[in-house]
């Protein structure tokens, strides 16, 4: 799998998007006390406005991201558990940056909620520095940028 088998989902891709999403983001319901927001997301509208991208066949992996005038706002990334340990989320995060160049942004961002602590070891080994923490919505949520050099 390269960064050239992610590709724009399509509305065939929604059932599998929803799949893929409620597996990565259930686990931690129950240490974070609500349902993180990517898995009450509308994923037809989603896929159908052109955010989001999925890699493997069935799909394993996505990212949902958003252009801004000044960054791309990376919204969810969500591999399937089942395909935890294969690179997919390495991949599907430097497919992120490349998509960013490609928009001629030249920022990445980001935020995660403060208790999944996996992903506060992993965005800093990718270039992301924590830019602040806010609480919304019941939220506590941690934010990162990546500045594309």
């Amino acid at each position: 799998m390269t960064s050239e088998d992610i590709r724009p989902a399509t509305a065939a891709d929604v059932t599998a998007v929803k799949a893929v999403t409620d597996a990565a983001y259930t686990p931690y319901i129950e240490r974070i006390g609500l349902v993180p927001l990517p898995m009450r997301a509308d994923h037809a509208a989603e896929v159908a406005a052109g955010k989001v991208f999925v890699t493997g066949d069935p799909v394993v992996g996505l990212v949902v991201v958003e252009a801004f005038p000044d960054h791309l706002f990376l919204d969810s990334i969500a591999v399937h558990p089942d395909a935890h340990g294969r690179g997919v989320g390495r991949r599907l995060l430097h497919f992120v940056d490349a998509h960013a160049r490609a928009l001629g942004l030249a920022e990445v961002r980001l935020y995660t909620n403060a208790l999944m602590w996996e992903n506060q070891k992993i965005y800093p080994r990718y270039g992301y520095e924590l830019v602040g923490r806010r609480v919304d919505g019941g939220y506590d949520r941690l934010h990162y940028r990546k500045r594309l050099g």
